[in-house]
């Protein structure tokens, strides 16, 4: 199984990196979007179905707060799981950005296998791929 991603980056370079990094960390990756702010990340909600979105905080237009406050308004967005990746490290602003509702907070730099990780987890994957709930057999089935 494979999963659409969205990364949120002012910077096109950080995108280019974390796409890299959840490639080489073994994540499966189905499609990958892109957008430089919260707004731009709307954007691409409205036409694209996603399962994961990882934000930074400090964008212009539409910071990673904000962002995470349009998601949480939206019935249908509030339920896309969301990772904020961040070089902001107090406790206040980590929780902040969980208050907002973010699944998990990820400080740079970081390893590859801890964004793995992070994603299998909000994603409630195993880590070898397969869903971590068990998910029943044929026979269980009344049709």
């Amino acid at each position: 199984m494979s999963f659409n991603i969205l990364i949120v980056d002012d910077s096109n370079s950080m995108r280019a990196v974390i796409k890299k990094i959840i490639s080489i960390s073994g994540f499966k990756m189905d499609q990958c979007y892109e957008a430089a702010n919260g707004r731009e990340a709307l954007e691409v909600l409205s036409k694209n179905w996603v399962d994961a979105i990882i934000t930074d905080i400090n964008m212009p237009e539409m910071n990673g707060l904000e962002l995470l406050e349009r998601l949480h308004e939206d019935e249908m967005l509030r339920q896309i799981p969301a990772i904020v990746v961040s070089t902001e490290r107090s406790e206040e602003r980590i929780e902040a950005v969980m208050v907002k509702g973010a699944k998990s907070f990820i400080k740079k730099p970081f390893l590859p296998e801890e964004i793995r990780r992070q994603l299998y987890d909000i994603l409630g994957v195993r880590h070898e791929g397969g869903y971590s709930e068990d998910q029943g057999t044929s026979d269980d089935c009344d049709f």
